[in-house]
């Protein structure tokens, strides 16, 4: 199973306000709650490894500046 949790977060930060990015999260707990539970452990392993690459991201752009340089994601 591959989860898009891209989408969700692209959606959030575009978020109008706080009202949309409430429903967006609610669709992902609808989601999560649909699951079976083999498919809630998957999920949740990989809505831990997005996570992780974002932060993971912030992190490098976060070094790019402060040292000064491109951006990772601009290379």
């Amino acid at each position: 199973m591959n989860f898009d949790f891209r989408k969700y977060h692209v959606r959030a930060i575009n978020a109008r306000d706080e009202a949309e990015k409430a429903a967006i999260n609610q669709e992902l707990k609808d989601l999560y709650d649909s699951l079976p539970e083999a498919d809630k452990k998957v999920f949740n392993e990989e809505l831990q490894k997005f996570l992780v690459s974002q932060y993971k991201a912030i992190g490098d752009e976060y070094q790019a500046l402060k040292s000064g340089g491109a951006f990772p994601s601009d290379n």
